[in-house]
């Protein structure tokens, strides 16, 4: 009869292995310490140099054997950690790079500007469905949050391998320790910094984009070498051990992994206070948790309240005007008294054209329910009320624009002004708005008048416009 019992019991009818010899009792509690496999070392070439980097080996933690005795640690159970972060981590690297193109570096409005080899081949981004960009920084921002319960726990569960000596026995094994450093120096950066720009906290002194690009490659080049290494040790390794039988196994049977090469168990474990399924339901319960505070500013509208980790309160003006805001008129240096004697220039055609805030009202409006999505993740859906782009742009004698530059009454800042493609400009429902929800837009969403586009990064959906150019070529 086959039975699937904890590790270390009986299976498929056999009686456990005996455990591997171990070394005497050095009067210390926990499990007896074993020898680990591959004890006598082999060295790679130049072997003197390993050699002699073994025999210097600093006697105290955390290079001491005995500095890590956590009896939870071993292939198994970072290998499970690490299958998550191998399914999630690709969904955060490729929207992240897609919210780069979104940005529109043909235009060089994205930054970094000039990447050189690094730069992602040009395409236009679509405004359909509209609400691309939305699920795009959505993913990007919730997935990423979610994953740091797991790559902490992840982290703590290799933080042996971090403190092995010798570091290397080979060039081989250097190059994949190199590969490590980039890839934990890689996604801990990415996280602290997209973690200070979700909350607006610019403390780190450098701009965030331009550094958060540079260090998602630093990542990316440290992710695929090491699941090119460990892929298949990840395999093997779940192939050991049952998830089933781990999470049916209490406190009272939990047992150490059997010592392994990779230094990961510990040789002389403490008796366990958690057991494995205890440890997986804490990290996956932080995971839950991290998910339910933060999904709000992503999904919007009515569990926006439940987004406790939003930036800026969730409180952003009055009636129809009551939704987020990612650049107060105070912030951007606009004066209350904008409107007055405001008027939009549009140029591209054979003269240029001046429209009034009341010649806007008087030409044929159209309403469209739209959502607006900022790179720090939150978005929010209004209805927005105005004039088509496209027939701004047949006002001022181009109708089939290849591009448009929209210029905000806003001095400084590098999103004072966007650049929209062709496509961007004769969708249906891109607009120059007049009112949001019914009523005319609040100083702090634009007023005057603001572009909305379909599926633009919020940015790009500049306020305050003053002027417009429709370009041909």
């Amino acid at each position: 009869m086959t039975t699937i019992g904890p590790p270390g019991h009986e299976r498929d009818g056999h009686p456990p292995e005996d455990p591997p010899p171990g070394d005497a009792d050095d009067g210390s509690s926990g499990s007896e310490p074993q020898v680990r496999p591959g004890a006598n070392p082999e060295y790679g070439f130049p072997q003197g140099l390993w050699r002699m980097t073994d025999r210097l080996r600093p006697p105290f933690p955390p290079f001491s054997v005995r500095t890590f005795r956590s009896p939870l640690r071993g292939p198994w159970l970072t290998s499970v950690f690490g299958s998550v972060l191998l399914v999630g981590l690709p969904i955060v690297i490729i929207t992240g790079l897609l919210s780069y193109s979104a940005y529109g570096p043909q235009f060089g409005q994205a930054m970094p500007a000039d990447v050189g080899a690094l730069g992602l081949p040009y395409f236009d981004w679509p405004t359909r469905p509209v609400w691309l960009y939305r699920l795009n920084q959505g993913l990007h921002v919730g997935v990423g949050l979610v994953l740091i319960p797991v790559v902490l726990a992840k982290l703590w569960s290799v933080v042996p391998k971090l403190f092995t000596w010798p570091p290397s026995r080979s060039i081989a094994q250097l190059l994949e320790r190199v590969s490590l450093l980039a890839l934990v120096g890689g996604i801990l950066f990415e996280i602290v910094t997209g973690v200070l720009n979700i909350q607006y906290d610019y403390i780190f002194g450098f701009s965030f984009y331009t550094a958060h690009y540079w260090g998602a490659w630093v990542f990316i080049a440290g992710f695929v070498v090491h699941v090119a290494i460990k892929l298949p040790t990840m395999i093997r390794s779940l192939r050991a051990r049952s998830l089933r039988a781990e999470l049916a196994t209490g406190l009272a049977r939990t047992e150490p992994e059997p010592l392994d090469t990779h230094g990961l168990v510990a040789e002389h474990p403490d008796e366990p206070t958690l057991s494995r399924r205890g440890l997986l339901a804490m990290v996956g319960g932080g995971v839950l948790l991290v998910g339910a505070v933060s999904a709000g500013q992503t999904v919007g509208d009515a569990v926006r309240p439940t987004a406790l980790l939003a930036p800026r309160g969730r409180d952003y003006g009055d009636g129809p005007n009551d939704f987020q805001i990612n650049r107060t008129a105070a912030t951007a240096g606009i004066s209350p008294a904008v409107g007055d004697g405001w008027s939009l220039a549009l140029s591209g055609g054979p003269g240029s054209v001046t429209l009034t805030r009341p010649q806007l009202l008087g030409m044929p409006q159209h309403t469209a329910t739209l959502p607006i999505a900022c790179v720090e993740g939150w978005s929010t859906t209004q209805t927005w009320t105005g004039v088509r782009l496209r027939d701004l742009a047949a006002r001022a004698g181009v109708p089939s624009p290849r591009t448009a530059f929209v210029q905000s009454a806003e001095q400084a800042g590098a999103f004072n002004h966007a650049t929209l493609q062709s496509n961007q400009v004769l969708d249906p429902d891109a607009l120059l708005a007049l009112r949001v929800n019914g009523a005319d837009l609040s100083l702090e969403h634009g007023f005057p008048a603001r572009v909305i586009v379909p599926a633009l990064p919020g940015v790009h959906n500049t306020k305050w416009v003053t002027s417009i150019s429709f370009r041909s070529a």
